[in-house]
């Protein structure tokens, strides 16, 4: 079992950056493959950035190609997300999961953990 802890969300201008961390517990966190996902209101929770549990290979939504970045730090149980030229719809509350599995997926139920989520706000 694994716990997720997401951090480094706040309010920043269009165009600004932020980067998200999620510290994961336990020793086996390199048996996981990692996934980011947002749910804005009224909308469903949706995929944002996902990475193998070799860090590998990394794969993105289409809306943040180019402007998001994921990686992972196995030493340190981390996960990143690295997000520039950020938009006023990235406005979300922004989870990190977990998944037993060499590769990520970009549906939410195939994931077994997830974190607390943590609030990204993009004004005009």
């Amino acid at each position: 079992q694994v716990q997720l802890v997401d951090s480094g969300g706040g309010l920043v201008q269009a165009g600004g950056s932020l980067r998200l961390s999620c510290a994961a517990s336990g020793r086996t966190f390199n048996m996981y493959a990692m996934g980011w996902f947002r749910q804005a209101p009224g909308k469903e929770r949706e995929f944002v950035a996902g990475i193998t549990r070799s860090a590998g290979i990394t794969g993105y939504a289409d809306s943040v190609k180019g402007r998001f970045t994921i990686s992972r730090d196995n030493a340190k149980n981390t996960v990143y997300l690295q997000m520039n030229s950020l938009k006023p719809e990235d406005t979300a509350v922004y989870y990190c999961a977990a998944r037993i599995s060499e590769v990520y997926a970009t549906t939410a139920p195939t994931y077994d953990y997830w974190g607390q989520g943590t609030q990204v706000t993009v004004s005009s």
